[in-house]
């Protein structure tokens, strides 16, 4: 088992889907907060749902926020609770999406509000 992190900033890497496996890695690493922004069943049933993932990252002592994004479609909103998260969370944070690509890009839009 990997978790393939991709480090943008000391305090912010991105990763594509995790499953509630992947989380005692993400801790090993330093991660004190997990970001999903994959809707729930974007890829049909089989892919792992956010809040069995957040349940396991609360039960390893870290710190998880919900922020569903369709890819492409970022909302001045979506942007903006992406950057009131990079703000707020305890830090390092994780975000995960699919691939890794939506993460990666909403983090780069929330940075351009500050």
């Amino acid at each position: 088992m990997s978790v393939n992190i991709t480090s943008h900033h000391q305090n912010f890497g991105t990763v594509g889907q995790i499953t509630a496996q992947d989380v005692s890695l993400i801790k090993a690493q330093g991660y004190k907060s997990v970001i999903g922004n994959r809707p729930d069943f974007e890829d049909g049933p089989s892919q792992p749902i956010h809040t069995d993932i957040a349940k396991a990252v609360t039960e390893a002592g870290l710190t998880f926020a919900f922020l569903p994004v369709i890819s492409g479609q970022y909302s001045p909103d979506q942007i903006q609770q992406m950057a009131d998260l990079l703000e707020s969370l305890p830090k390092p944070i994780l975000a995960y999406c699919r691939s890794g690509a939506r993460s990666t890009n909403l983090y780069h839009l929330a940075m351009q509000l500050g």
